[in-house]
Order: C-alpha cells, then structure tokens, then sequence
C-alpha cells in the first residue's frame, strides 16, 4: 500500500464544515495542520511571524497545500507553496468573496484583507467555491437597486481557474426524530452573535407579531440587544449538535432571511430534519430549496408576511418529504469527497 500524500491544511477556525472536510479527506491525504487564532487582530503581527517560521521548517515536508477562506492567515502559505512548487488550493466560503458595506459584512471592504485575498487567489493554482454565486451573483433582494457580488466582480485581475464544489451534509445524522412530532406553528432561524441584520432576523421581527399563535426559535444567540423583540421570538442559546437536530425535528419552518449567503449548511441541515424552507433570494438558496418550499423575492416585510400566510396553509407533509430527498440527493458527504479528491489529487 502507497503511502499517503502528505496536505498541509490551513484554516482560520475550526468551523462545522472545515472540520467536515478534515475528516472526508483524512482517507486519502495524511492531513497536516497548523493551527493559530487568527480572530484577534492584535495578534495578527505575532501570528504571521509564527506562520512564516513554519512554514520555513516545514514546507518541504508537505506535497500539497489546501487552504481554507481567503484572508490573512492565506497569503503566506499560497506564497510559500508556490517558491517551493507545491499544488495549492483554496476553498472559498463567502466572506471572503464579498464587500457589503451596506450592512457591514465582507472581508474585502478592508483594503489591506483585500490585498492579502487578491494576492492568494492569484498565488493558487486552483480556487474551490462552495457556490458558483462566490464567482459572480447579481443581489436583487437587498434594494430595488441591484448589487453586484463575487471575487471575480470584486477582485477584477483573478485570472485562477475554479471549480465549484458544493457543501455536503451528514444525511445519517440529520434526520428528524421519528418520536417527535412537529409543531405546524414553529419557525426556527440559526445565527451567530452580531449576525441579526445580515441574517434578516430584523425582517422577521416586523412581522413576527402579526402571528401570535406561531413561535419563532433563533438558535446560536442568547439575546439581541438592537432589537425590540416580539414575545413569539424565543432565543436558545448555542445548541450542540444534537440538542439543534432536536429543535429542527419539532420545528415544521426553517427561515433563511440572509442578505447575503455563502452556500446555506444550516439550511440543509433543516431540511434534512424536513422543515420547509422559507429562504431570501440570495445566492444559491433559491438553488438549494428548488419547488420544496418558499423564496422571498425581496426584503419586503408585507411580502414576507404573506409567503408565512402561504406556508402555514400548505401541503405540510409533501413538502416536508420533498425538502429532505432534496438535500439528500444533491449535497451529500460522498459527492464532496470525490469531488475534492479528484481536484487535489489532478496533475
């Protein structure tokens, strides 16, 4: 038996869907990884310093380079692997695809982020998109005005070929519980703290009370200090895995609002555990939900309120079956797997 390639797989954090990619990958490449916390700009001096001596000592011990987002903790590696002739890739996820200062999101509204992203992108030799909307989309729900996205939009001189390969979800895992029934009247959003407004969660509180018999569940915050929240809006907490596939399996709604949106994992998730999905029409959710739920046209709270009336009156049952075979057969772990082998792995 060969031995296996040695990847170098860089990362900023371990998020769910990183550490997914570590553990799809670990059959085919011994996977070296270098981990620093990147999220403290005050360390950011200190963190290349340490990078660079690294990746001084140990290039020549790896064959290939897999970096995952584009930003500071990118450049070095990209630079490194191409001096000393190593394969490099890099998985883009959305942040660092996008400039939306309208509501403060994007890693290329900072002009030095971006010189430290534009430089990787042209420095790889591969980039690897988890949604063909991070190459180029047109945003027409935002504002009547429409607003163009994309590295290839934002970052005009990136010549590297891509290949987009989509995020896949554990299907196993995320299935709703058969003793758990679901609640018609239940919503559920998941988000992180400071994300509200890039979500749409301030969308779904104007409306939110015109439905008191429903329940709204926000999983991932305890609170939201610059909103005045309706009672029928419940914040869990952070949920661990199980605790969150609990909430979609008696949850019979997953609302995606985002202004923006890399790809949508939570939103499959949901739809695996068969929430029907109420989405913005953003990127590549429309493309995730197909004919299994509802797509908001644009960030219009009266509009909103109707596709909620819509929802609560349909086919609950047919839709909830159709979400999770949706998910099921078009983004799953497998076809990730041999998709970014066959990448990695090409001369």
């Amino acid at each position: 038996m060969s031995e296996k390639k040695k990847l170098l797989f860089i990362y900023p954090q371990l998020y769910t869907f990183v550490k997914t990619d570590l553990e799809l990958l670990s059959d085919k490449f011994q996977i070296i990884s270098f981990n620093q916390k990147w999220s403290s700009k005050y360390l950011l001096p200190f963190n290349l310093i340490v990078q660079f001596f690294y990746l001084l000592f140990n290039i020549v011990k790896v064959d290939k380079i897999l970096i995952s987002f584009g930003g500071y903790h990118s450049l070095l590696p990209a630079l490194f692997g191409k001096i000393f002739n190593k394969k490099i890739f890099i998985i883009v996820h959305g942040t660092d695809c996008v400039s939306f200062p309208e509501i403060n999101y994007g890693n290329l509204r900072n002009p030095i982020m971006r010189f430290f992203i534009s430089n990787t992108y042209n420095l790889v030799d591969k980039i690897l998109p988890v949604s063909k909307s991070l190459v180029y989309t047109k945003n027409t729900y935002y504002s009547k005005t429409p607003i163009e996205f994309g590295y290839s939009y934002h970052l005009k001189d990136i010549t590297t070929p891509y290949k987009v390969i989509h995020n896949a979800v554990d299907h196993s895992f995320w299935c709703k519980d058969k003793k758990t029934l679901k609640d018609n009247n239940t919503f559920i959003s998941v988000l992180s703290n400071g994300k509200e407004h890039i979500k749409g969660i301030d969308l779904l509180c104007e409306v939110t009370s015109s439905f008191p018999n429903c329940k709204f569940f926000l999983a991932g915050i305890d609170k939201i200090d610059s909103l005045k929240i309706p009672k029928n809006v419940i914040c869990l907490g952070r949920l661990n895995p199980k605790q969150l596939r609990e909430y979609y399996s008696k949850s019979r709604f997953y609302l995606q609002l985002s202004n923006t949106e890399g790809f949508g994992v939570s939103l499959c998730e949901a739809m695996l555990c068969e929430c029907i999905p109420i989405v913005s029409s953003v990127n590549m959710l429309p493309e995730i939900v197909g004919d299994t739920g509802f797509i908001l046209e644009s960030r219009d709270s009266s509009m909103l309120s109707r596709l909620i009336n819509d929802a609560i009156s349909c086919n609950f049952d047919l839709l909830s079956k159709r979400a999770r075979l949706k998910i099921k057969d078009n983004y799953y772990m497998q076809k990730r797997k041999s998709s970014l082998i066959k990448e990695l792995t090409s001369k």
